[in-house]
């Protein structure tokens, strides 16, 4: 697998700014959280569908994995297709920092959770692809100022073409001003890719994982000081054992492997 993005085929597309920083073969906008809001809020009022992306160790792993597959492949290239890219690990940042390169970290939960609180409000169409009725009840319940729609996909939904049809037509019918891909990583970068793909869509796509959970207190998120110190892992470890042992201890330690080969080759 190429370390160095592929062309763009559709320019037409909105993309992120130039002034990125390159770590790990990612191309990654140095916006604060104020500024990463003001660009969503610019690219939901857009004509045409654009989407955000937010690394973490899991993501790098995928997206260099020891032996690729179509599923990986798909994920690379929603990546690059990605009109703006943010930093969510902090465990990503100081492996930059050793390599002497300075990240903004805006976690994809503290996007998600800043945009509901603090620009959020009448007038504005929400399109949820993801969770369940309780999860809906529940958002409304607390931010009942926006219009809201959910589509609850199947599982499983990379292997059922059919159910990702109905995801990129679900979307383009919302017209939705935000729509929040809350189905998980690598289904919810390579879906949103597939919306933008299609030329139907508008609005901003962000790909958001467990953020609304988080939102409605159906799952509780590490203290403040854990973030801080690069530990909220180890606090989801300890949360959701049975699920996520693999993701985080055989796995995730792969990242510090892609860092060196990647450092090696002399490439940021």
């Amino acid at each position: 697998m190429s370390e160095t993005a592929a062309p763009i085929p559709d320019m037409d597309q909105p993309r992120q700014a130039d002034n990125t920083i390159s770590f790990l073969g990612i191309d990654i906008a140095p916006l604060n959280l104020q500024q990463a809001l003001d660009t969503v809020d610019n690219m939901a009022r857009a004509d045409q569908f654009s989407y955000i992306v937010t690394p973490n160790v899991d993501h790098f792993v995928n997206l260099y994995p020891e032996i690729p597959d179509a599923r990986n492949t798909a994920f690379r290239e929603a990546y690059e297709a990605a009109s703006l890219t943010l930093c969510d690990s902090r465990v990503v940042r100081a492996l930059a920092r050793f390599a002497g390169i300075d990240l903004t970290v805006v976690p994809g939960s503290d996007l998600t959770a800043s945009l509901f609180q603090n620009r959020l409000g009448q007038g504005d169409r929400v399109a949820i692809i993801g969770g369940d009725a309780n999860l809906l009840r529940d958002l409304s319940r607390l931010y009942p100022a926006p219009t809201y729609t959910q589509h609850i996909p199947p599982m499983g939904i990379l292997t059922k073409p059919n159910a990702m049809v109905d995801i990129v037509d679900f979307v383009a019918d919302a017209k939705a001003h935000y729509i929040l891909f809350a189905i998980g990583a690598p289904q919810s970068e390579i879906i949103a890719h597939q919306c933008q793909k299609s030329g139907k869509a508008t609005g901003v796509g962000l790909c958001i994982g467990a953020s609304l959970e988080f939102i409605t207190s159906v799952k509780k998120r590490a203290p403040v000081w854990m973030q801080k110190a690069g530990l909220e892992w180890s606090f989801r470890l300890f949360s959701e054992p049975s699920r996520l042992w693999r993701r985080y201890l055989v796995e995730g330690p792969r990242i510090f492997k892609i860092f060196l080969e990647h450092n090696k080759s002399g490439k940021p």
